[in-house]
């Protein structure tokens, strides 16, 4: 068994792998991640391994203790990755996209992957079928939009995600709608057809927490997989270890 932990931005997931298979997802508040993981493991007899991710903020009392209390492999722009890594500024690249491109370059080999996390921002990354990670492109997630027009203005309110009733809103509030979901879904199925234009091959794989929300809106054809950045980090663990029997065996 394996558990993989995805501390993001605004929350953290921690999914139970059996045989590459998700078993449960718990959710954890981040402010306790440490006492509510150490629930997690008394379920178990045996701790069982540990992968990590983390883009928000992981204390330090807690690194320490899972790098001292059980069997953790983090993974950081240190660890080897399944792809070469391109990108003019590696080391300023978010592990959550680092391990999003390994888990496209792992789970779709030999085609061109454009990775979409439609999370807190909405990040675009791009894997050539011949494994190499080039980068993509960052812009505000829902939550942000809807956050910036309320913060920034006079006068707009703070709303919540909705489906806009029609193209043409009639209110403030349905304007509002229409400009954050329908901008953003307009954004997302043209730069998609730019990458269609450039690339052959294109495998396109739609995640992050709105991506359900989203999919049903685009016009482009993807794989739709909420849980894949979960799904990658397991792939990823599973490559480090083949890869490391592969150095052991060469001594």
């Amino acid at each position: 068994m394996l558990l993989v932990v995805d501390i993001g931005n605004t929350r953290t997931k921690v999914a139970l792998f059996e045989n590459d298979r998700i078993i449960e997802i718990y959710i954890l508040e981040r402010e306790n991640f440490l006492k509510n993981f150490k629930k997690i493991l008394k379920n178990f007899n045996t701790l069982p391994k540990i992968v990590l991710s983390s883009v928000g903020k992981l204390d330090t009392a807690s690194l320490n203790w899972l790098q001292a209390h059980t069997d953790l492999l983090e993974i950081t722009i240190k660890t080897t990755l399944p792809f070469q890594n391109d990108y003019s500024t590696p080391q300023t690249l978010g592990i959550d996209r680092l391990v999003l491109a390994a888990g496209a370059t792992l789970q779709y080999p030999a085609q061109n992957r454009l990775v979409i996390d439609a999370g807190t921002c909405v990040t675009y990354d791009f894997i050539t079928k011949e494994n190499h990670y080039l980068g993509g492109a960052i812009s505000p997630g829902i939550a942000l939009r809807y956050q910036s027009l309320n913060t920034y203005t006079a006068k707009l309110p703070l709303l919540q995600l909705q489906e806009p009733a029609d193209l043409i809103g009639n209110s403030t509030a349905e304007s509002i709608h229409s400009g954050v979901v329908n901008g953003l879904t307009a954004e997302i199925d043209q730069l998609i057809d730019l990458y269609i234009a450039r690339f052959q091959d294109l495998t396109i794989i739609l995640t992050g927490g709105d991506g359900v929300f989203l999919a049903k809106r685009l016009k482009n054809t993807i794989f739709a997989h909420s849980n894949f950045l979960l799904e990658s980090l397991n792939s990823l663990h599973q490559y480090t270890i083949e890869n490391d029997k592969k150095n052991l065996s060469r001594l």
